[in-house]
């Protein structure tokens, strides 16, 4: 058996076609004739946010024996054709042309052996535009206000002169340094802040079209805004509870304390107050500054607990520091009485106070009567009596008992 082998060579060729760029531009889309469905010709833009940008068009003619000739035109609406000179440029492989206005362009490009290629291209200079403002403003919001806008673009019919529009769309978005409450700032171009900043702001505009041209406007906001805001230390204890009030208010002039016992202050930073009535008590502050922008704060929730009297059972005068007096928890009594007995019905220690007497009183400390006598380690009867700053009073036989003197 015979096996014959084909070798089939196939021979792919390309024309390799004269090319129109346009450095510098920052988008690219394509024409759309209605004499020419077929025909399309780069639409080429060049951000200007400066103002000052031009356009450039660089034309190659890779195909054909060189060197060539390029022979540029612009369109000419006069004539609805290309026919205005620009350049003319030969012995090259490539030619371009700069500092260009908005227009059509087109570059006849001859070489040897009746080489001939012909480019078209537009350019158009994009300038997006807004301005950002403040609209108005209140003690309770901030009004901002926007105007964006787009270039229109048309192109030419390059068979009939008629009118193109380049479709161009917008997009907006409100940012702010530093960065504040704005609602829906992608959906609004005049939004209301109803959370106003309490900091100085610069509220900024951004505009961005269909061929990511931008621009940015912005101004500088100076906050008038007010907020009441205060600190609690403590929040619960026993009476007289005596809590200091810290203000941490913004742009505050005016304050009005109101401390839910029936006691106001008007004081920027009022001296501790003291509830001296179990219960729970509700604080508010009110503020207003300069330009009579007011809020207000309220803490909910003071809680003064009820007066007690708790009484040791022991305790150690040895000096050592550590449980040396007999001590009764006094924070919550407006009055006490304390006596106490030795075994042989010997009293060996009294006292009884209120007001600045009770706050210094430490306790007992273990010698006799205030002397340097040490009383002996041992058992001790106490009858104590007392009034906690809530009238209840404390005198029945619960508080008799006994407490142990160790040394």
């Amino acid at each position: 058996m015979r096996y014959y082998l084909f070798i089939i060579v196939i021979l792919l060729t390309s024309a390799l076609k004269a090319q129109l760029t346009a450095p510098g531009s920052n988008a690219v889309r394509y024409s759309s004739y209605p004499s020419a469905p077929a025909l399309r010709h780069p639409v080429f833009i060049f951000c200007n946010s400066s103002g000052t940008q031009k356009g450039a068009l660089t034309a190659v003619s890779p195909g054909g024996t060189g060197p060539f000739t390029f022979s540029w035109f612009r369109w000419n609406d006069a004539t609805r054709n290309f026919t205005i000179p620009v350049k003319n440029e030969s012995g090259v492989t490539s030619s371009s042309i700069t500092n260009l206005d908005e227009g059509g362009y087109r570059v006849n490009i001859t070489g040897a052996s009746g080489y001939t290629a012909s480019l078209t291209g537009w350019i158009f200079l994009d300038s997006p535009h807004s301005q950002a403002r403040l609209r108005n403003y209140t003690c309770d919001y901030v009004a901002l206000g926007g105007v964006a806008a787009v270039d229109t673009f048309y192109y030419r019919d390059v068979n009939n002169g008629a009118q193109i529009r380049l479709p161009n769309k917008i997009r907006f978005l409100w940012s702010s340094e530093p960065a504040s409450s704005i609602p829906y700032p992608d959906i609004e171009l005049n939004p209301q802040t109803f959370i106003p900043p309490l900091e100085n702001v610069t509220y900024n505009l951004h505009v961005t079209d269909s061929f990511s041209c931008t621009s940015v406007s912005s101004f500088y906001y100076e906050s008038i805004h007010v907020k009441a805001d205060f600190t609690v230390e403590p929040s619960k204890g026993g009476a007289p509870l005596e809590v200091t009030f810290t203000d941490k208010s913004v742009r505050a002039l005016k304050y009005k304390w109101i401390f839910g016992d029936d006691s106001i202050s008007y004081d920027p930073n009022p001296q501790p107050h003291k509830y001296y009535i179990p219960g729970d008590y509700q604080v508010k502050l009110i503020i207003e500054s300069s330009l009579h922008c007011i809020d207000s704060m309220i803490f909910d929730k003071i809680v003064v607990d009820k007066s007690d009297l708790q009484i040791p059972n022991v305790f150690t005068p040895n000096g050592d520091g550590m449980n040396d007096l007999f001590r009764i928890e006094k924070t919550s009594l407006r009055y006490i009485s304390v006596d106490i007995y030795a075994k042989s019905g010997i009293k060996v220690y009294e006292f009884n106070g209120e007001g600045e007497i009770l706050k210094d009183w430490e306790g007992w400390d273990g010698n006799i009567n205030a002397s340097s006598r040490k009383a002996s380690p041992g058992v001790y009867f106490y009858i104590i009596k007392a009034l906690g700053w809530d009238d209840i009073r404390y005198d029945s036989k619960e508080y008799r008992g006994f407490v142990y003197l160790y040394r």
